[in-house]
């Protein structure tokens, strides 16, 4: 079974215990022990963390509907479908300790590393944080934050906290604006071009229909431009910016 199928299962099935709430975060957020007890075979018990976040945490929003945790679920699911795996593994669990929410595999990293830190590392890091600024137009991603990119261990960048993503009206607020202008790698519009005319089931069913359509507008215009976006207001910007 590939690594991703198996963190999935785990996830999926696994039974769930808290050991602590993540500090100063939005909405409450906690690190979680997920195990799949051994089977009757004898077969070794598997044990990692994850990052919990359920419905019951969050903090209302104007511009956002109840159930960020389904935007998390759907952002995983677009880097899947797209092949470009930015997003760890992610699942929607309602037995979970405080009801639903998502269940997303912890990435172990270095905690002092950031975007900032990133960036500076080019042109390394150069195709996977392009690669991110094209995944968060998409997914219309208002709060990337710099310690929203992480280097795992194993050297792979990864992107996380997708709850506020996929709204129909254009809010993009991020701090990766250093690829503003550039051309798109026709390898990544060939990943994109196929969510202007349909998106993936799985991502649609945890949009509404008006979402659903934002997401193949801001791929037609991609395409069309075959640019990433400049910041001219100086305004698209998160805060904290860590």
């Amino acid at each position: 079974m590939p690594a991703d199928e198996r963190e999935l299962a785990l996830l999926n099935s696994g039974s769930v215990e808290l050991l602590g709430q993540i500090a100063r975060s939005s909405n409450e957020t906690f690190l979680v022990e997920v195990t799949d007890p051994a089977d009757s075979a004898g077969a070794e018990q598997r044990t990692s963390w994850a990052i919990y976040k359920p419905e019951l945490g969050e903090k209302p929003l104007w511009d956002f509907e109840p159930g960020l945790y389904r935007r998390e679920r759907a952002a995983y699911l677009l880097s899947a479908a797209l092949g470009w795996d930015l997003v760890p593994p992610t699942v929607v669990r309602e037995d979970a300790p405080f009801g639903v929410g998502s269940l997303q595999w912890f990435i172990e990293c270095n905690l002092s590393e950031h975007y900032f830190t990133l960036v500076e590392d080019f042109p390394q890091t150069y195709d996977d944080l392009r690669r991110m600024a094209v995944f968060d137009v998409v997914a219309n991603n208002t709060d990337r934050k710099a310690g929203h990119v992480l280097r795992g261990t194993d050297g792979r960048i990864w992107g996380i906290d997708h709850g506020l993503c996929f709204a129909a009206p254009f809010k993009l607020r991020t701090v990766i604006w250093d690829f503003g202008g550039e051309h798109i790698d026709d390898g990544l519009l060939e990943d994109i071009a196929p969510l202007a005319d349909e998106v993936p089931a799985e991502v649609a069913e945890l949009l509404d229909a008006a979402e659903v359509r934002a997401v193949q507008e801001r791929v037609q215009g991609l395409l069309i431009r075959q640019t990433l976006p400049i910041d001219r207001t100086g305004r698209r910007f998160p805060w904290p910016l860590i």
